[in-house]
């Protein structure tokens, strides 16, 4: 298991704004590399997006499934990526002055990963996940720059 927290200069809301678009799915989570669907019913409970990982010529279809939305607060994601296994992401915002602290833990569930010791897979999911965190933090700290009007 790996959990990564990043400060992000703009609201809890401007940060699920940016998860509760489907679409956006591969501008912040690394290694997704195109999107083929998104549930008409994202965000909610069960929703799915159908989404791929790898670079072409190698590149896996899967899907991602929403378990929990507490907006503002809590979003929990099952991601597949067989035949390597599947993960529960859960990201954690907490309003900060200034902006808000998001938490991101990742854990093996099912596949290769869950019988891996967490200290061979926590290395490199902690850089990637920093890297999506990152990510996620300029789109949502440019979604607030956009909603601002300069006077």
């Amino acid at each position: 298991m790996s959990t990564n927290q990043r400060f992000v200069e703009a609201a809890p809301s401007d940060v699920f704004a940016v998860l509760a678009d489907g679409w956006l799915f591969p501008s912040w989570v690394v290694g997704a590399s195109r999107i083929r669907d998104v549930d008409l019913t994202w965000p909610s409970v069960g929703a799915t997006i159908a989404h791929s990982f790898g670079s072409w010529p190698l590149v896996i279809d899967d899907t991602t499934t929403l378990l929990e939305w507490q907006p503002d607060e809590r979003a929990v994601f099952q991601a597949r990526g067989w035949p390597l296994g599947e993960a529960r992401i859960t990201l954690e915002v907490q309003n900060r002055l200034g902006g808000c602290l998001v938490r991101m833990t990742e854990e093996a569930v099912s596949g290769p990963g869950s019988v891996l010791p967490s200290a061979l897979l926590d290395l490199p999911l902690r850089f990637r996940n920093d890297e999506a965190l990152q990510r996620l933090a300029w789109l949502a700290e440019g979604r607030l720059r956009d909603t601002v009007q300069p006077s």
